[in-house]
This record gives C-alpha cells, sequence and structure tokens, in this order.
C-alpha cells in the first residue's frame, strides 16, 4: 500500500511539472502565433514558425516554402523572418519592411499574450469568481480593537476606497499608516450562515511600514491575522487565504478582469524599481526551473488556479517582453523607433551584437536566480 502511494506521489508530481510545462508552451507559442499573424498581415517573407527549440519532431513545409516544426525542447519557439538581423536583398526581407510595420510585428507577440491572459481572466471571473483575500483574525489583548477588528472568514473586496486584488494592493493602500489608526474597508462578512457586503472601520494594530513587496509579515500583523503554529510551537504561518467570490455583476466583472490585469502587469514595474534601488535582492526571483515549480503546484489545485496562474504567466509575458531589454522585443522596437527618426538604421551588425549579449545575459540572470533559491 505504502508503495502504491509513493508511485501516485510521484506521478502526481509529473503530471503537475508538465502542466506547467504545457501552459508555459502555450503562452510561447501563443506570443510567435502573434508575430506570425501580423507578418502575414504585411506580407513580410516568413522561414519558419516553431514550437519549441532544438532538435526537429516534426516538420512540414507549406506550398508557399514556409516550415512549421514541432522542436524537442518545450520552453521555447521562434517565428523566423527572412533578413530580421542582418540587411538582405529580398523585398519582404524584415529589415527591408517600413518601421511602423515591423513595430506592429515586434509588439503584436505581447499583445497576443495579453488577449490571451484577459482572456482567461474574464472566464475565472465569470464563472469561478475573483479570488480574493479571507482573514482569520487574533484575539486581540486591547479590548480597544475589539470594535474596531476584522472577523474570521471576513473577504476584503477594497480598502480605503481601492479596490483589492493582489496582496500588494493592500500594502499600497496601507502604506506609512501607524498603529491605532482607523482604516476603512469593505469586505464580504458571513452573519448567521449569510454573506453581506459591509463597510468597516479597522483599527491597526502594527505600523505599515513595509521594508519591500515580500513584506507580508508586517502587512498581517497589523491587520491582526491569526498565526498558526507548527508541532515545534515556534515557526508559524499566517492565516490568510484566497477564496472565490462571486458577488458582481457581468459588466463589473469584465471591468475587475480589465484592472486586474494591468495591476498583474503593474507588479512588474514596482518589483524592478525595488530590484534597481536595492530594496528587493536576487533571491526574490525565480527562473525558469521556480517558474515550472511554483506553476505546477498553483495550477494542479483547480480549475481557477490553472485559470488564474496561466492569466498571470501571460499578462507577465508581455509585459517583460516589451521592456526595453536587448534580446527583447522591447529593445528591438526602440532600435526601430530610432531609426524611423533619424531616416537609418544603426548599425546592423552592431544591433545583433547588442542582442546577443542581451541574450547571454538574460540567460545567465535566469540561471543565477535559479541557483540562489537553492541555498
Amino acid at each position: 500500500m505504502e508503495n502504491l502511494l509513493s508511485f501516485s506521489s510521484v506521478m502526481g508530481v509529473i503530471g503537475s511539472v508538465l502542466l506547467a510545462i504545457l501552459i508555459l508552451l502555450a503562452m510561447i507559442t501563443v506570443h510567435e502565433f502573434g508575430h506570425y499573424v501580423a507578418g502575414k498581415i504585411f506580407h513580410f517573407k516568413i522561414n519558419e514558425f516553431a514550437i519549441g527549440f532544438g532538435p526537429a519532431l516534426f516538420k512540414h513545409k507549406k506550398k508557399n516554402g514556409e516550415l512549421v516544426s514541432v522542436r524537442c525542447l518545450p520552453l521555447g519557439g521562434y517565428c523566423a523572418f527572412e533578413g530580421e538581423d542582418s540587411d538582405n536583398p529580398h523585398p519582404d526581407a524584415f529589415n527591408n519592411k517600413k518601421p511602423w510595420q515591423r513595430i506592429i510585428v515586434l509588439f503584436a507577440g505581447a499583445f497576443m499574450n495579453y488577449l490571451l491572459a484577459l482572456l482567461l481572466i474574464v472566464i475565472s471571473f465569470s464563472a469561478c469568481g475573483q479570488l480574493l483575500l479571507m482573514t482569520f483574525v487574533e484575539p486581540a489583548a486591547d479590548p480597544a480593537y475589539n470594535e474596531y477588528s476584522l472577523q474570521d472568514k471576513d473577504i476584503i473586496i477594497s480598502c480605503e476606497g481601492k479596490d483589492i486584488y493582489l496582496t500588494t494592493d493592500l500594502m499600497d493602500a496601507l502604506e506609512g499608516k501607524k498603529q491605532g489608526d482607523l482604516v476603512k474597508f469593505t469586505l464580504s462578512r458571513e452573519e448567521e450562515g449569510k454573506r453581506t457586503i459591509q463597510t468597516v472601520q479597522v483599527m491597526l494594530r502594527a505600523d505599515a511600514d513595509f521594508a519591500d513587496l515580500t513584506d507580508t509579515k508586517t502587512l498581517w500583523d497589523a491587520l491582526g491575522i491569526q498565526k498558526a503554529y507548527a508541532e515545534d510551537g515556534e515557526t508559524y504561518s499566517y492565516r490568510i487565504y484566497t477564496t472565490a467570490f462571486k458577488g458582481f455583476g457581468f459588466f463589473e466583472t469584465i471591468g475587475r478582469s480589465f484592472v486586474y490585469s494591468f495591476r498583474i502587469g503593474g507588479t512588474i514595474f514596482k518589483v524592478l524599481g525595488q530590484l534597481l534601488t536595492g530594496n528587493l535582492g536576487l533571491d526574490a526571483f525565480g527562473g525558469p526551473v521556480s517558474t515550472i515549480k511554483i506553476t505546477s503546484q498553483i495550477a494542479s489545485r483547480g480549475f481557477q488556479q490553472f485559470l488564474e496562474i496561466s492569466a498571470f504567466i501571460g499578462v507577465n509575458l508581455a509585459v517583460f517582453n516589451l521592456l526595453p531589454i536587448p534580446a527583447l522585443d522591447g529593445s528591438k522596437i526602440v532600435f526601430t523607433v530610432i531609426e524611423w527618426i533619424r531616416g537609418k538604421p544603426i548599425n546592423r551588425k552592431v544591433e545583433a551584437v547588442i542582442h546577443a549579449v542581451g541574450f547571454v545575459l538574460l540567460l545567465g540572470f535566469a540561471v543565477l536566480v535559479d541557483l540562489l533559491q537553492l541555498f
């Protein structure tokens, strides 16, 4: 029986990892398909559309000469345009097309990622409800807090008039407030077996001065969230959960889907900002291995979690690809805009070297942050 359980556990882990890889592969494929569709609209010459990297498992050559392939390494893919990295005499080569057309083609990959992510969010919110924070509250030692406190199973909808989608939204709303301050919350509260939307005042039990985006300990202490202690009686985790709340109408659900996607994207800029200022260390990041690990854990919990993590990856992939970092689409757009303004391109060989170096540095960064997770 023990061997059977062990085998079942192993197969469950393998299945979760494969599910995570499938999500990443789907997002990358959709991204490259965006480039492909935009390229076809403007009659760019496309040499190959590949799903995956490495040796080909399947190849098909279309009548127009385009090659469609499926390759053995599932964490990648590409849409290979004629003359993308160099000058080429073919009239439909990438660099011979008008700058505004190239910009649209480069932007299209991220745009497709975002559209798919938004669709997944709309499906998740409509079918299952929005995942919101649910609290379990520690009894206050000071009776002054009793009247102004969250209650067990409260679902936080907004704070200080700001809708809450992510933990970072709650941190933004409370940032700088001090112990004893009264804060306005809108929440779903359960009373006598029924849930109602209520607006309440909550007195903070600690200062809300956050060190960085990961400083949730300060947040939960300020709100008086209950601690669940392990068997050793010393280590603990806070009893904060996400639960599906389906109390929004159709149009509000659509609107919140858009806002949620923007909030996810905005988190990337907050993280990068705190990285550049030194508030966040590299150990707060994760590379491909960490991403697969976390994705597999979340996606295997249920249908809604599968939709949520897929959308989260889609939005992150869209925003990250548009950053002006060498080797990414955002950097290539910057070079194209400069060419458009100057009336002539920067030396193609110089640009190719910049993107090649950027690719190597990005790869090194991904390996580094994964290694830091091990120590």
